[in-house]
């Protein structure tokens, strides 16, 4: 019995609508980094991109648990002298930008190299309830449904 090796060209690709209302960050970063990197999948090749596009709805929504949504800090650095910048989670959330926590949080999670950029483009994430993909036909995941620890009671 031979170990099976996916090809690229043997690649089926699918589209995936995850509605981020509600959910628990670290939780919906787990699922949507194993769907990226394929993980999910029988054919699962670590050194191929098999995994499937996923498109990420309301992700203004998303929650922390415990004192996260204040407490949590993102640090980046702009290159100068003392140019380290933070900014929390709520500064993040409630910016112009909600989208890049979900966007921080999965990029964290994909292994870092070429093969880890080409699956990040595999994911969309919006802020609002819409998104251009309809046309994709996407298949819609109730990551709600999958664990109650993923939803946070309110």
């Amino acid at each position: 019995m031979a170990t099976f090796s996916q090809k690229p060209a043997d690649v089926v690709k699918k589209w995936v609508l995850i509605d981020a209302e509600g959910l628990v960050v670290g939780r919906l970063a787990t699922i949507v980094a194993n769907i990226l990197r394929g993980k999910n999948k029988p054919t699962f090749t670590p050194h191929v991109d098999d995994g499937d596009n996923v498109i990420i709805i309301n992700a203004d929504k998303v929650v922390f648990t415990g004192k996260k949504f204040t407490d949590k800090v993102y640090y980046w650095h702009t290159g100068h002298p003392g140019g380290i910048k933070e900014r929390t989670a709520r500064q993040l959330l409630e910016g112009r930008f909600p989208e890049r926590v979900l966007e921080k949080a999965v990029e964290r999670m994909i292994p870092r190299g070429p093969l880890g950029r080409r699956q990040m483009k595999n994911l969309r994430v919006y802020a609002g309830a819409e998104h251009p993909h309809v046309a994709q036909q996407p298949v819609t995941l109730d990551v709600g449904a999958l664990n109650a620890k993923n939803k946070k009671a309110s």
